[in-house]
C-alpha cells in the first residue's frame, strides 16, 4: 500500500469518532438530494406526462388570415378605417405531404402525423354538445397520443364510421360503446357515428370535446378533400419542442406551436422546480464542504506534531498533502454510497406512506443510475475540494515549529 494512503487510512481509524461525524454528515446531505431531487424529478415527469399525454409536441398549421382593406392609400389620398379581424376558415396546409415529409427529416423528431381538426356538435336525443372532430391516421397518430392505453370502454376503432370520444363527452351524451350518435360539422355536414370506444386521457377539455375518426372521413365532413389542417409531431426531448417548432416555422413559413409555448404556466412551475431543487443542492453541498472541511482542519492541529516528524525524517510536502486529500476523497466516497443508500430507502418509504387506494403513490419518485452517480461524484468531489485548505495547512507546516509546539 502507498505509504499516503497507508497513513491517511492510519488517521481514519485512530480518530473513529471524527470520521464517523463527517460520514454521517456527507451521508445526510446526500440522502436528502438523493430524496428531493427524485421527488422533484418524479413529480416534473407526472406533470410532462399528463399535460403531453393528451396532446402533440409541436403542431404546425396555416397562418391566421389577415384582413384586407378594400381601397389602399396612396400619397394624395388618405384613408380613415377601422379594420377588424378576418373571420377564419378551416383551410387545408399546401402540400402537407411535403411539409409532414421535411419535418420528419429534422434531428429530434421522432414521430409525425397529419390531422384534420375542426369544431361541431354531437346529438343524442336531446343532449345537443360542441365537439372538436379530430380526423387521424390511425398508424401516425398513436405514435403521438397513446389514446389505446387510455381506452376505458371498447377499442380503438375509426374505421368506416367508427369513433371514439372522451368520458366525460360520453357521460354527457348519456351513450355506451355500440351506440350511435348524430355529429355535424361546421361545413353543415351531418353523419351518423357508431362508438367504438371512450377514452379518458386526463384533460378535462379532452375528455369532454374529442370525437376522433378517420382522416378521410374527417376530410369530407369538412370538405377538405385530401387535405389537412395540421401537422403533429413528437420529439424525442420535450424541452427541444421550441427550437425545432422555430426551426420548422422558419423554414416553412407556416406556424409552429410548441407545447412549451402553449403551456407557458406548466413551463414556469417546472422551472422554480428546478430552481428549488438546484438551490437545495447548494445549501446541503455548502453544509457538507464546511463540515468537512472544519474536521479536517481540527485534525490537521491534533496531529501537527506527527506531520512535523513526517516532514522531519523526509516526507516530502507533495505526500503530506495527499493524505489529507485522499481523507477527503475517501470520506465523500463512502458517505456518498451510504446517503445514496438511506436515498432510495426514504423514497420507496415516502411511495408507500403516499399510496392512493388504488395502490399508486399519489406523489411518484423517480430514482435513476444518473442521479445516484451525479450524487456520487458530486459529494467525493466536493469531499476532494474542501479537504485542499487543510491539506495544503498541513503541508506547509514547519518541522521544527510542528515538532516544539506539540
Amino acid at each position: 500500500m502507498p505509504f499516503q494512503w497507508f497513513v491517511a487510512l492510519r488517521y481514519m481509524r485512530d480518530a473513529r469518532g471524527q470520521t464517523a461525524l463527517i460520514l454521517s454528515a456527507v451521508s445526510v446531505g446526500v440522502s436528502v438530494i438523493v430524496f428531493l431531487s427524485a421527488l422533484i424529478n418524479g413529480l416534473q415527469s407526472s406533470l410532462i406526462e399528463t399535460t403531453l399525454g393528451s396532446q402533440p409536441h409541436v403542431t404546425i398549421r396555416v397562418p391566421r388570415e389577415e384582413p384586407r382593406p378594400l381601397v389602399e392609400a396612396s400619397s394624395q389620398r388618405s384613408i380613415a378605417r377601422l379594420i377588424q379581424p378576418a373571420s377564419q376558415r378551416l383551410r387545408s396546409i399546401d402540400q402537407w405531404p411535403v411539409v409532414m415529409a421535411d419535418a420528419e427529416r429534422i434531428p429530434g423528431v421522432t414521430a409525425a402525423s397529419p390531422t384534420v381538426t375542426g369544431s361541431g356538435i354531437a346529438t343524442r336525443a336531446d343532449a345537443r354538445l360542441p365537439i372538436v372532430i379530430r380526423g387521424v391516421d390511425p398508424e401516425r397518430f398513436l405514435a403521438i397520443i397513446n389514446v389505446p392505453r387510455k381506452i376505458v370502454q371498447g377499442t380503438f376503432d375509426v374505421s368506416g364510421d367508427s369513433v371514439v370520444i372522451g368520458s366525460t363527452l360520453a357521460t354527457d351524451l348519456g351513450v355506451e360503446v355500440g351506440d350511435k350518435v348524430r355529429v355535424a360539422s361546421t361545413e353543415g355536414i351531418e353523419e351518423v357515428m357508431k362508438i367504438s370506444g371512450v377514452f379518458t386521457l386526463g384533460s378535462a377539455a379532452v375528455d369532454k370535446t374529442w370525437v376522433i375518426t378517420s382522416l378521410r372521413h374527417a376530410q369530407s365532413m369538412f370538405a377538405l378533400p385530401g387535405g389537412a389542417t395540421t401537422i403533429e409531431l413528437k420529439v424525442a426531448e420535450v424541452f427541444d419542442a421550441d427550437r425545432i417548432a422555430n426551426e420548422i416555422q422558419s423554414q416553412t413559413g407556416l406556424l409552429a406551436d410548441s407545447w412549451m409555448a402553449l403551456n407557458a404556466q406548466l413551463l414556469s412551475g417546472l422551472s422554480a422546480q428546478s430552481s428549488s431543487k438546484i438551490m437545495i443542492q447548494v445549501c446541503v453541498v455548502l453544509t457538507v464542504a464546511l463540515g468537512i472541511a472544519s474536521v479536517l482542519i481540527v485534525s490537521v492541529v491534533q496531529k501537527s506534531r506527527e506531520i512535523g516528524i513526517l516532514r522531519a525524517v523526509g516526507a516530502p510536502a507533495n505526500r503530506v498533502l495527499a493524505i489529507f486529500l485522499i481523507q477527503g476523497g475517501v470520506l465523500g466516497l463512502i458517505g456518498s454510497f451510504l446517503g445514496s443508500a438511506l436515498g432510495v430507502i426514504f423514497s420507496l418509504l415516502f411511495e408507500t406512506l403516499t399510496s392512493g387506494p388504488n395502490g399508486l403513490p399519489r406523489f411518484p419518485v423517480q430514482v435513476d443510475l444518473e442521479l445516484l452517480a451525479g450524487a456520487t461524484l458530486l459529494a467525493t468531489g466536493v469531499g476532494l475540494i474542501t479537504a485542499v485548505i487543510p491539506a495544503g495547512r498541513a503541508a506547509n507546516l514547519d518541522p521544527a515549529t510542528a515538532i516544539r509546539s506539540g
